[in-house]
């Protein structure tokens, strides 16, 4: 008989939800990088293992918005938490409880909504008597199904993890192909390639404030290689000279780097072409917001 589960994963910026979800799928679909706010959409991705098959939703870190994409991104985590079987609560092992982690919770109890909590990040502490004391600060705010440690950086405790979220299933048929990873478009996972290498290689304040459209993406007809063209938009000329850098230097990098992800994903040759282009003011503007698919 098989079963499913649709899973929300949610938490504050930066606590390691779409590395969690990386190393569960086996294969990077989601991008990842030191700075909050990296995820901006929902971004499902979908583990099959035997009869139980996972759909998980990777969403935004939940934060006070400051912009209307800001708003675009808590709206989606609401909705996740409404449209699923269950939620997986991603925190760090210490620190004090933030403001956005107990509205979290208030929405599972409006819900009574079953949730694992992950405590991410165990490589960070020294003494497992920190470990414990989260376990009972957390433990003491719900009812959880389950309490898994893990490390999303050293690959520890996710198998764990997946056999207690494979207990939230329910006899169901697969609503995917069982060789499905995500329901991502190829060019969104090429964007996203491009972002990633921004936020990975710019300042903090710059790659909050770009977005990345593929233009064009073909295969040429007689030899395995694809063709990619990405406009990165910023919102300042001053962003744009950054972006560029001296001599093209720093967009000749993003490139390079950004490409060699997209061969390892797309598993043949890449031609990718970027250029970079000013539109002022786009994380205010909803139809720019929209264009960017970023709704």
């Amino acid at each position: 008989m098989t079963k499913t589960a649709f899973i929300a994963i949610v938490g504050c910026p930066n606590v390691g939800k779409s590395s969690i979800l990386n190393r569960m799928l086996g294969q990077k679909i989601a991008i990842v990088s030191d700075k909050p706010q990296t995820t901006r959409t929902r971004i499902m991705g979908v583990l099959t293992k035997d009869e139980t098959q996972l759909v998980f939703t990777d969403t935004p870190g939940y934060h006070r918005p400051h912009n209307k994409l800001g708003e675009r991104m808590i709206k989606a985590v609401c909705e996740s938490i409404n449209g699923v079987d269950a939620c997986m609560l991603v925190v760090e092992p210490q620190g004090e409880l933030r403001s956005a982690e107990e509205e979290l919770i208030a929405k599972f109890k409006a819900e009574k909504m079953p949730v694992v909590l992950v405590i991410n990040k165990i490589d960070t502490i020294n003494e497992k008597t920190q470990l414990m004391a989260r376990i009972a600060q957390m433990a003491a705010l719900y009812d959880f199904e389950a309490v898994v440690p893990v490390s999303a950086l050293q690959n520890d405790g996710i198998d764990l993890l997946t056999e207690e979220l494979k207990k939230l299933a329910f006899p169901s048929e697969h609503f995917f192909p069982d060789d499905t990873l995500t329901d991502q478009p190829e060019r969104v996972i090429a964007a996203e390639i491009v972002r990633e290498k921004m936020l990975r290689l710019l300042d903090k304040e710059i790659p909050h404030g770009v977005a990345v459209s593929i233009e064009k993406m073909r295969e040429r007809a007689d030899k395995d290689l694809l063709d990619i063209e990405a406009i990165i938009y910023c919102e300042k000329d001053s962003h744009k000279g950054i972006i560029i850098g001296k001599k093209g230097a720093m967009l000749k990098k993003i490139s390079t780097y950004a490409r060699q992800d997209m061969e390892k994903f797309f598993d043949c040759k890449v031609n990718l072409q970027c250029w970079v282009k000013v539109k002022v003011g786009w994380r205010n503007r909803e139809g720019l917001i929209h264009n960017f698919g970023l709704d």
